[in-house]
């Protein structure tokens, strides 16, 4: 199994309520994309902003296996929401990794 899990630092301008929409557009790759497991994205709740440096919206992908989050990047359903967030985002941080146990 592989976890994905990305931040989004939005430019100031995006509201919270286009961050929730946009949470929902990634809670819907479920059942549209092959070979996820299970998806949560949501708005940054934390009390500890000085740490969140400004990251405000979180992702996590889990996928069955390695050709699956390989076949992710490039699926049309990604493809839309990277057209959805162009222009919204001031930086992102990925990172994918292998479950170890």
């Amino acid at each position: 199994m592989y976890e994905h899990l990305v931040s989004f630092k939005f430019k100031e301008d995006v509201s919270p309520e286009k961050q929730q929409e946009l949470a929902l557009q990634l809670l819907a790759f479920k059942g549209k994309i092959p070979g996820i497991l299970e998806v949560t994205a949501g708005v940054n709740a934390t009390e500890e902003t000085d740490r969140a440096q400004g990251y405000t919206l979180g992702l996590r992908v889990s996928f069955k296996d390695k050709e699956a989050l390989d076949g992710y990047l490039p699926h049309p359903v990604h493809k839309e929401f990277l057209e959805a967030i162009d222009g919204l985002i001031e930086n992102v941080i990925v990172v994918d990794y292998e479950v170890a146990w």
